[in-house]
């Protein structure tokens, strides 16, 4: 078998007949690359997957890296079988590792105001800070999806925002009424158009603009994220995506179905939604244990 030549054929048609987004591409290129470079003069075969596997583990990967190398390689084989170029896929039998899946954080509405009552929305950057933080709110955005928001996808007068999600899959999110003043009052600053000065916009099509007048990235947001959490208290495990994790669960708890949350999310799956009722009870228990003036011991 030519695995280096079919692992090329299988991008290709990852990118052109699945449309596969650049971040799978990447993770496949890589996983695939990585294999291949381990299955040099060996014959691929059941034997070889299981010396694979032990190599990963040594190598002190975790659980879910391991499985994401298992799981682009599966996925290269059935493609394989597929297009008749084997008879039997030597992934046929093996295993893979079981996750613990961990429940995810979620913030208190105090918690919420906290975190926003940081900003100083008397500046520019502040300003376009206060909106962000309201959109993740109002709308459970992904980083990455709030990072490659444009103008054209805001509709505020039907207050709904059209957003590019995984497998560049798009759906369109209400907003609130706070995310379409707080944007509106951000876009239309008379700050963002002085010529001259180095915030100046340079992107017209970008809603949110770094210092330099240029489209705000997915590290930036998160780096800006993390001083208001140090701020705030709220550092820790506390990351943008927290705020996701939190409007999932406040929507449940305010009576939301997991069907209309699974769409406002963009999941692809309901199965993955479901996390939000474990994450749901944990924080309602934590609320009690911290304001029931006997939930603790004397």
């Amino acid at each position: 078998m030519d695995l280096q030549k079919n692992v090329q054929e299988f991008i290709y048609h990852l990118e052109v007949v699945k449309n596969s987004s650049e971040h799978t591409l990447r993770n496949y290129r890589l996983d695939l690359k990585s294999f291949e470079k381990f299955s040099k003069g060996q014959k691929v075969d059941k034997r070889l997957i299981r010396s694979y596997l032990a190599h990963l583990q040594r190598k002190g990967l975790s659980k879910r890296t391991t499985l994401r190398h298992l799981s682009s390689i599966r996925s290269f084989f059935k493609y394989l079988l597929k297009e008749k170029k084997i008879e039997e896929s030597p992934m046929q039998d093996i295993g893979s590792p079981k996750l613990d899946k961990p429940i995810p954080k979620a913030l208190s509405y105090p918690e919420v105001e906290e975190l926003f009552n940081q900003v100083d929305t008397t500046t520019l950057l502040g300003l376009r800070d206060r909106a962000i933080m309201e959109l993740f709110y109002s709308s459970g955005l992904r980083i990455s999806e709030l990072a490659g928001i444009d103008r054209m996808d805001f509709n505020f007068k039907a207050r709904s925002l059209r957003v590019r999600g995984k497998g560049k899959k798009e759906r369109i999110v209400p907003i609130t009424q706070n995310v379409a003043e707080w944007t509106q009052k951000y876009i239309m600053d008379p700050r963002r158009y002085e010529e001259g000065k180095p915030h100046f916009q340079k992107d017209e099509s970008a809603v949110f603009l770094n210092k330099w007048g240029k489209r705000l990235s997915v590290r930036s947001i998160d780096r800006t994220f993390k001083g208001y959490l140090l701020k705030s208290g709220l550092a820790g495990n506390i990351t943008p995506h927290t705020i996701r994790h939190t409007i999932a669960t406040h929507w449940l708890e305010n009576g939301m179905d997991l069907k209309t949350i699974q769409v406002l999310l963009g999941h692809s799956s309901l199965g993955t939604t479901t996390i939000y009722t474990h994450v749901s009870s944990k924080l309602k228990s934590e609320v009690y244990e911290k304001t029931h003036p006997r939930a603790k011991k004397s």
